[in-house]
């Protein structure tokens, strides 16, 4: 957790900055760093920043821009901590939010206000399945001078939020990036701040200007750590880090396998007259942004109304593959009926903004193979 400066020069300098060694474990340590690099890399940002959780990590970037006053607009169907972090621990913070679908796209940019600084998007809307067009939402956000912030934890290597034009991209690495559920985690990556123009240097982010002089393109990465890691300390475990880096080693075969099984579950059980919502559907009214953005899939999930929560409860009661849980991202199948749980205290006007019907259960397809899970799933439904 602490290291050793050595002398009291050395303590000095990596105070101010000038001796690059780990300060203490709240603000980084070399495992996480690593870790930091790795995913940075991955998304061409300029640097990242590791954290306990996905929450933690949206938290960071969020807390590390905003203050009393400010606004966020949010795109999509969202998970629901993060809708539950937007409308109700950040209210009280007198930060709002407002929300709408991904095609609205004229009301999006109408909403963006001189107070806006976050346009926020899901890169797949979990669990509504909706899949934005993250190109015209980033020249939206881009012409507007709004910071684009997109939570990719569905979507690592198949979709590459940067290149499209966004800032800042989070993640939730207990999911898919590690793989296995044995390290909770989450991560932001950071865009260099651009040498000339650029939206980091006008008036809507003056608290990032003393960073921007001071550290140039890494500017994003000091102002998380002193405005948001310091102070609330949402910060990485070195060895859950570790273990991080490890489900990395075999993220691009997962994400592999599990794209094409997700697109073989849906067919299958749709075709056996299940209600499913997988964008691979030509039946899903994203279907051809599917196949034109997201060549590279969608993530490891799809949905099934069963119509009420107690043909819900029958069917996951009644499968002896799914584990029944509320994570996603796994090497196993996972399952769970939504609005008993994540969703449970959501009212009914939001439950219908998300999606969440009585019968809705989000999936999250493993590794087993794509007719062992179609064989078990109609078995479960009797």
């Amino acid at each position: 957790a602490s290291f050793g400066y050595g002398d009291s020069e050395t303590g000095e300098g990596i105070f101010d900055g000038s001796v690059k060694k780990p300060l203490y474990s709240r603000m980084g340590n070399p495992t996480s760093g690593q870790l930091e690099q790795i995913l940075a890399q991955m998304d061409g940002g300029i640097g990242a920043v590791a954290a306990s959780s996905g929450m933690g990590a949206t938290a960071m970037a969020m807390i590390s821009l905003l203050k009393s006053g400010d606004e966020i607009v949010s795109v999509g169907g969202l998970f629901g901590g993060t809708y539950s972090y937007f409308s109700e621990t950040l209210t009280r913070f007198g930060i709002s939010t407002r929300f709408f679908d991904v095609d609205e796209l004229e009301a999006i940019e109408a909403a963006i206000t001189e107070k806006t600084k976050i346009l926020f998007l899901e890169s797949v809307g979990n669990p509504n399945m909706r899949l934005p067009d993250i190109h015209k939402i980033a020249a939206i956000a881009n012409r507007l001078g709004v910071v684009l912030m997109v939570d990719n934890t569905c979507t690592p290597l198949s979709i590459a939020p940067i290149a499209l034009g966004a800032d800042i991209v989070v993640y939730s690495t207990t999911k898919i990036i590690t793989g296995n559920a044995s390290s909770l985690g989450g991560a932001v990556v950071f865009r260099a701040i651009s040498e000339g123009e650029d939206k980091f240097k006008t008036q809507r982010y003056a608290e990032v200007h003393p960073f921007i002089k001071k550290m140039g393109a890494m500017a994003l990465i000091g102002n998380a750590k002193k405005r948001a890691l310091r102070d609330f300390g949402m910060s990485a475990n070195g060895f859950g880090s570790y273990m991080t880096l490890l489900g990395l080693e075999t993220l691009p075969l997962r994400m592999d396998r599990i794209v094409d099984s997700v697109e073989k579950v849906a067919k299958a059980l749709s075709e056996a007259g299940f209600k499913i919502n997988h964008p691979s559907l030509s039946s899903h009214p994203h279907h051809e942004r599917y196949v034109t953005q997201f060549s590279q899939g969608c993530g490891t999930l799809l949905t099934i109304d069963m119509g009420t929560k107690e043909a819900a409860f029958a069917f996951l009661n009644g499968s002896k593959l799914i584990t029944i849980t509320a994570n996603i991202g796994d090497s196993r199948t996972l399952g769970l009926h939504m609005g008993s749980t994540i969703y449970r205290d959501f009212d009914d006007a939001t439950k219908e903004f998300l999606g969440i019907t009585p019968g809705l259960i989000r999936i999250s397809i493993g590794l087993e193979s794509p007719e062992h899970i179609i064989e078990d799933f109609i078995t479960a439904r009797g």
